[in-house]
C-alpha cells in the first residue's frame, strides 16, 4: 500500500453521476413489464456494476435468448428517460474534482454513447475527454470482475496497475481493481452496502468529499 499514486481511475455510474439509482427503478419498473420481477437486492447483486453482456447472460439465462434484445432496449429508452428527467452528479464530486492534482481517468462498465449522455448531461464530460474506458472498448475481453477494463485504462494511460488506484461503487468493481493489482477506494454513498465493498486493499467511505483527504494519506508523505 506504499507505492505512489500515479492515476486515479474513476468508475463512471454512482460514483461520478448518480445513475445507479436510476438504473435500480428502471429495472423494476420493467421486470413486470417483460416477465422477471426483480427485487432491489437481486438488482443489485445481477446488474449493478456490470456490463451489456453480463445482463444479456443474466437475462438469457433467466427468460432464454430472445428475450435479452428486448430487454435491454426497454433497458436503454427507461434509463434514457430517467437520465433526461432529472439525472444528477454525485453529491461532493464537483469539490472533490477541483481539489484532485493527480491524473485522472474514468473506466466504465457503460457504452461510451451512455457515457456521453450522463457526463454530458452534467458538465463532466469535458472534464475527461480523452481520457474515458468503456468496457465495450476492444481491448477489453471480459467485463468486471475481470480485471481488464482497468488494466487497459491504465496501458492507455501510460501508468503501471500498482500505482493506479480505482474509485468505484459496486462489488463488482472493487473486485476488478483487486484482480488488477490496484488499490480502491469503495464509495458507500450510493446503492451499494458498504460491507460488500470492504476488502483488501479497499478503504470504504461515504461522502464523496471525503476523497481528496484519503487518497493524500494513502500517497504518503
Amino acid at each position: 500500500m506504499s507505492e505512489p499514486i500515479e492515476l486515479i481511475v474513476f468508475d463512471c455510474d454512482g460514483v461520478l453521476v448518480d445513475t445507479e439509482r436510476i438504473a435500480v427503478r428502471a429495472l423494476l419498473a420493467m421486470g413486470p413489464e417483460l416477465g422477471w420481477p426483480l427485487t432491489e437486492a437481486e438488482i443489485l447483486t445481477r446488474f449493478i456494476g456490470r456490463n451489456a453482456q453480463a445482463m444479456t447472460d443474466e437475462v438469457s439465462a433467466r427468460l432464454g435468448a430472445a428475450a435479452a434484445a428486448p430487454w435491454h432496449a426497454r433497458f436503454r429508452a427507461l434509463h434514457a428517460e430517467y437520465v433526461d428527467a432529472g439525472l444528477t452528479v454525485v453529491d461532493g464530486i464537483h469539490e472533490t474534482l477541483a481539489a484532485i492534482s493527480l491524473p485522472t481517468c474514468v473506466a466504465s462498465s457503460g457504452s461510451h454513447d451512455k457515457m456521453r449522455h450522463t457526463l454530458g448531461r452534467t458538465g463532466l464530460y469535458d472534464h475527461f475527454a480523452g481520457r474515458i474506458f468503456s468496457a465495450d472498448d476492444p481491448e477489453v475481453a471480459r467485463g468486471k470482475p475481470a480485471p481488464d477494463l482497468f488494466l487497459h485504462a491504465a496501458a492507455r494511460m501510460g501508468v503501471r496497475p500498482e500505482a493506479c488506484v480505482v474509485i468505484e461503487d459496486s462489488r463488482p468493481g472493487v473486485r476488478a481493481a483487486r484482480a488488477a493489482g490496484m488499490r480502491s477506494f469503495g464509495y458507500a454513498g450510493g446503492v451499494t452496502p458498504a460491507q460488500w465493498l470492504a476488502g483488501p486493499d479497499t478503504v470504504v467511505f461515504e461522502d464523496m468529499r471525503e476523497l481528496p483527504e484519503l487518497l493524500s494519506r494513502a500517497a504518503g508523505p
